[in-house]
């Protein structure tokens, strides 16, 4: 039986502390689904189609055969089942991220028994950064090269959000 995991988040945009946690976990498991959350809770920068573009360029770039990039939204115990997915995957970089993570973790476990949550750190160069600290950076003009992915780059580009 196949291992297949569930990488969540709403990456808006990709970092490279995400793509390091794609990267080790489509090692560890035999599927990993990059799962893109359409939050309504949230306004994004990048519209959800963005988001998944951006990540199967990733994806794509990096060889990464055994990854697959999709949209979702509702709860992620649901888009889990209809997926045949045991296995969450969870980035921690800081422990201020244990404690939310942790009651996620305990809440999708209630909701849907069969499921595993598996936390991963990012490689110690990504544990700073996150998708806020990037838009932050870009919407004061900052260079956020060595944060992203060249396509997010382009695309903040495109928005007007970074100039050259």
């Amino acid at each position: 039986m196949k291992k297949i995991a569930v990488y969540p988040g709403s990456f808006d945009p990709a970092t490279y502390g995400h793509l390091d946690i794609i990267t080790r976990s489509a090692k560890i498991f035999d599927k990993l689904l990059v799962a893109v959350i359409s939050n309504p809770n949230k306004k994004p920068l990048f519209s959800i189609s963005e988001r998944v573009k951006i990540l199967k360029d990733t994806v794509k770039d990096a060889a990464l055969k055994n990854v697959s990039v999709e949209a979702f939204d509702g709860l992620l115990v649901n888009f889990m089942k209809k997926k045949n997915a045991k296995i969450i995957i969870r980035g921690l970089r800081a422990v201020s991220d244990f404690e939310y993570e942790f009651q996620m973790a305990l809440t999708n476990r209630k909701l849907y028994t069969e499921i595993e949550t598996v936390f991963l750190t990012p490689a110690e160069k990504w544990t700073y950064i996150s998708s806020t600290l990037v838009k932050e950076i870009a919407s004061l003009k900052g260079n956020v090269q060595c944060f992203v992915p060249p396509v997010v780059e382009v695309m903040l580009k495109n928005k007007k959000i970074l100039t050259d």
